[in-house]
């Protein structure tokens, strides 16, 4: 048998890395540190360049995920920031499907001539590796939010690299516990660490991975530019909510593949969208969009709300907001699976789908 060190588990990672050095009476873990102002003459400087609370947390997703991170105010800062790389005119290839506030924010880019865009079918692999060509850069998400369509990244990164594109992943739904891309080759990873990464609801938060030493340097001088970063405590608590991850998506994903079943099996619904991993589920209700909006009104356990990815379990008919695109079921509810007890959550959920059979 090998004596030869291993490198922690991913679960290992997540309660270990970002702490302070095991010395006597140091705090076990990292403290808020709330100043703006720091004495000159070492590395900090000042409060927009950096902070010991947000140096931990990076330290921890970025140790999961596989390269060097930077924290943000929020994850469609992290996004802005990505897009600010792309230069005047240039093509920026993504989803159809993206979430809402990317999705937006190439609209608002292209609208005023700065970059062109072209959305793809990301279930059509030999479509986005053609549309791949001429692109400076390639913006994916997978699972698509909410459609929850995969991409098949190995060849689609090949064909961003082979263009001369920078390829990024948004990896808020799988997460680094359930996919790693820049093991795949990706250029950068982006989260909303407000979902999955924080996991209680009570962050605003954004990040980005990259293994690109040139490319995190370029990433961090826009950032202090901008401005875009997170508050010591929104750090804080996101590290505080990272340490658990790893028992947070085991439990979602375990009760959503037991709903995922038992969904498949009722009468009001007509279509169940799961990938196959992580905790998210979409429906598409049989009776369309009103009574998509019945049931997100009718559970008592589940709550009617936008945002996703805590320990509760939440849901909403996405196409409630106007710019949602016109592909998404008007009866489509994205529901964010939590880590309540499974069957008080089918209890509470067959009742409201029971009233719209």
């Amino acid at each position: 048998m090998s004596d030869s060190p291993t490198s922690p588990r991913p679960a290992t990672v997540a309660v270990h890395a970002g702490r302070p050095d095991h010395t006597p009476d140091h705090p076990f873990s990292t403290p808020v540190t709330f100043a703006s102002t720091y004495v000159a003459g070492g590395d900090l400087e000042y409060g927009r360049y950096a902070n010991p609370t947000w140096t931990a947390f990076e330290d921890a997703l970025g140790s999961l995920e596989g390269g060097r991170c930077l924290s943000f105010a929020s994850g469609l800062a992290a996004v802005a920031t990505i897009l600010d790389l792309v230069g005047q005119g240039h093509k920026v290839v993504a989803p159809r499907h993206s979430y809402n506030g990317t999705v937006l924010q190439l609209a608002d880019l292209e609208a005023r001539g700065r970059i062109v865009v072209e959305l793809v079918d990301l279930t059509d692999t030999d479509a986005v590796v053609k549309a791949c060509d001429g692109a400076s850069l390639v913006f994916l998400e997978s699972p698509t939010n909410p459609a929850l369509e995969v991409a098949d990244l190995p060849p689609i990164i090949a064909a961003a690299h082979e263009a001369g594109a920078y390829l990024v992943v948004d990896n808020t739904f799988a997460t680094p516990l359930l996919q790693q891309p820049l093991a795949l080759g990706a250029d950068l990873v982006v989260h909303s660490a407000t979902k999955y990464i924080s996991g209680h609801s009570d962050v605003l938060m954004g990040a980005i991975v990259t293994s690109d030493d040139e490319l995190y340097d370029v990433l961090k001088k826009r950032r202090d530019l901008i401005g875009a970063v997170p508050g010591p405590m929104e750090s804080f608590l996101a590290l505080r909510g990272l340490r658990t991850l790893h028992l947070r998506v085991e439990r979602a994903q375990s009760n959503a593949q037991t709903l995922v079943r038992r969904l498949a099996e009722h009468p009001a619904v007509g279509e169940v969208r799961y990938p196959g991993f992580g905790g998210i589920v979409s429906i598409v209700l049989a009776q369309g969009a009103i009574a998509a909006d019945l049931l997100t009104h009718k559970t008592k356990l589940w709550v009617h709300a936008t945002s996703l990815g805590g320990v509760e379990s939440t849901f909403e008919r996405r196409r409630r907001w106007k710019t949602e695109p016109a592909t998404i079921p008007e009866g489509l509810v994205r529901m964010s699976v939590g880590i309540e007890d499974v069957e008080d959550l089918w209890d509470d959920l067959r009742k409201a789908l029971d009233d719209l059979a």
